[in-house]
């Protein structure tokens, strides 16, 4: 490596025709990371002076997630798509007026290569700087080439030329290497070379692959470095490619995840963003799906059938069944199964939100239950809470949003309508079906419902011919218990 990192040029100016998206198509995201985005994770390996992004089609929108993600890159656009080597060219003039361009290795990258590791890069640029020659091309061997650019050497190794697949002969396409569209070049002998290309070719551009032959034509030694992993090189032109990529990122960083000491039953259903965090033996069960910046402690235990996005979930916890974010659930909690846990949401220690459950902007404390079929929403629940089956957090007037505050140790009947605002106390009681509207003392049993009436007959007065009034009819009929004992 030389003493300046080296300068990194992201293509990233095509428009994508073949994603058929609105968005363009280094927006297009996997694993929790855009294309480009899992490119400049990759360039970031080798320590860069400088990175400069080509943008062209969907200009400001890519500008836009740059400047969110990656604010330290430099930009040039690229306003007519002339080719990768129009590109480099306007890349090139642009750090040339921004910067001085330092005697290190220029490195051109794809920006739908969403594979690329930040090893291979370095491998890239290290094998340039170790041959001093003009250029090192990133090449890979394929069973299918067709489609690719076939490198072609000469009797030395070297790299002779670089050979569009719609412009090569038969002998050539039976060649299997093939250009990854990635190179770094030694700045001195690029720049010359970019000015050198014309557009004598079937798509009328300016290819940065003719660069190999002009150095090659002055005598200049370019150099092949084959990727140890095909797979890396695979650019992103299609819905179809994009599946496939998604898919490679998955079983990579699941085999990671597993290598470091996490459980799962089925890989293969099993997606893990890339900015997820797990700690050894936490276990993934089928169907489970960790986005965002997830956290995952020791001993706790996820899925079946989960998502959860941007969660921080406790040693030992236990998440069945369950769709939640932007949530927290400590040590020892479980949650599921069918639970809903929207932003804010937050179990304490030991707490349990059950099945059929939903959660916002609220907080169980220490040990709390809400076991079945029940909505809380902007509430804060004592330690060791029970909240019966069927209760309603009614936190919503029709124009604004209150809270309601319950203390340790209450017990919510089912059926409890609490209306916010409203406060229970400490080791307080509500009667099942109550309707809560006032403040609840602690220790008091809070009463909301009238008085039962059962009126006489009434379903063969007003149903009459139903099936229940003749189930009422042959009740009737039937003898009493105290009859037949007589």
């Amino acid at each position: 490596m030389t003493s300046q990192g080296p300068i990194v040029i992201v293509l990233a100016a095509g428009e994508g025709k073949r994603m058929r998206s609105a968005t363009p198509k280094v927006l297009h995201a996997i694993a929790g990371r855009t294309l480009i985005g899992h490119v400049l994770e990759a360039a970031a390996a080798v320590d860069p002076a400088h990175v400069v992004v080509v943008v062209g089609h969907g200009r400001d929108h890519v500008l836009a997630h740059l400047d969110e993600v990656a604010p330290w890159v430099d930009t040039v656009v690229q306003d007519q798509q002339l080719g990768t080597g129009h590109a480099v060219r306007i890349a090139l003039a642009a750090l040339a007026t921004a910067h001085a361009l330092e005697a290190s290795p220029i490195v051109v990258l794809s920006g739908d290569t969403p594979l690329l590791t930040g090893r291979t890069v370095r491998k890239l640029v290290d094998a340039q700087v170790s041959s001093g020659g003009a250029a090192t091309v990133l090449t890979a061997v394929l069973s299918d080439p067709a489609g690719y650019g076939r490198v072609v050497r000469d009797g030395s190794g070297a790299v002779e030329v670089i050979v569009e697949d719609r412009d090569a002969t038969a002998d050539i396409r039976a060649i299997s290497e093939i250009n990854a569209g990635m190179y770094a070049f030694d700045p001195i002998a690029l720049a010359p070379a970019l000015e050198r290309l014309t557009t004598a070719n079937d798509q009328g551009e300016e290819y940065l692959t003719d660069v190999v032959g002009l150095l090659r034509a002055e005598g200049r030694p370019v150099t092949g470095l084959i990727v140890d992993d095909a797979h890396e090189i695979l650019g992103v032109n299609d819905r179809g490619q994009l599946a496939d990529a998604a898919a490679i990122m998955r079983d990579r960083i699941n085999a990671r995840w597993m290598r470091d000491g996490v459980s799962m039953l089925d890989p293969a259903s099993t997606w893990i963003d890339v900015d997820v965090d797990l700690a050894p033996d936490v276990t993934l069960l089928p169907q489970t799906s960790l986005l965002g910046p997830t956290t995952i402690a020791s001993g706790a235990r996820i899925g079946p059938g989960t998502t959860l996005t941007s969660c921080e979930v406790g040693a030992d916890a236990s998440v069945i069944h369950t769709w939640a974010e932007l949530a927290v659930i400590d040590a020892g909690a479980s949650v599921g199964p069918f639970t809903y846990l929207r932003p804010g949401a937050r179990l304490g220690a030991g707490a349990r939100a059950g099945a059929f459950v939903e959660m916002k902007n609220s907080s169980l404390g220490a040990g709390a239950k809400v076991p079945h079929l029940s909505y809380v929403g902007d509430a804060e629940v004592g330690p060791g809470t029970n909240i019966g089956a069927a209760t309603i957090f009614v936190n919503y007037d029709g124009q604004s949003k209150h809270r309601t505050v319950i203390g340790r140790d209450a017990r919510i009947g089912s059926d409890t309508m609490l209306v916010a605002p409203v406060n229970v106390g400490d080791g307080a009681y509500t009667a099942a079906g109550s309707v809560i509207t006032d403040d609840v003392p602690a220790g008091a049993m809070a009463v909301g419902r009238a008085r039962q009436r059962n009126i006489p007959g009434w379903v063969q007065r007003k149903r009459p011919g139903s099936e229940s009034a003749r189930a009422a009819d042959q009740a009737h009929d039937q003898p009493s218990t105290n009859e037949e004992s007589a």
